[in-house]
């Protein structure tokens, strides 16, 4: 599957924005969609997962509670909605699918085959 991501930007610390997902694929419904992000300097980190037929979600721990990570399997989109934006979120992100993703599974790179190009986020302070 194809995988497109846009809506980055640049916010101020505690603003927010609003990062979308969207596949032409209709099996997109059947993916699991993974956020990764890569700072300069820095490995490639999970961020938020959502599973295609529960729509079991993880977070990373560092933005628990201020990021949401939610699916339409109509329009083919998944949004992460990133709340009370810090410095330390600045990063390109990437959108990733993968069919057949257990759950334990749902934070590990590794585990998802495509992958969209990456959105850069920059939070100034």
């Amino acid at each position: 599957v194809q995988l497109q991501a846009y809506g980055g930007g640049t916010a101020q610390a505690g603003g927010s924005l609003r990062l979308s997902c969207a596949a032409s694929d209709r099996t997109f419904r059947t993916y699991t969609i993974g956020w990764f992000r890569q700072a300069p300097g820095k490995e490639r980190e999970f961020v938020a997962a959502i599973r295609w037929n529960d729509r079991a979600t993880s977070y990373a721990e560092s933005v628990k509670g201020r990021f949401t990570i939610s699916r339409d399997n109509i329009k083919n989109t998944v949004w992460l909605q990133m709340n009370s934006l810090r410095p330390e979120d600045t990063a390109l992100y990437y959108c990733a699918a993968s069919q057949g993703v257990i759950i334990s599974a749902m934070r590990d790179s590794t585990s998802y085959r495509s992958w969209g190009q990456g959105t850069q986020v920059t939070v100034s302070s």
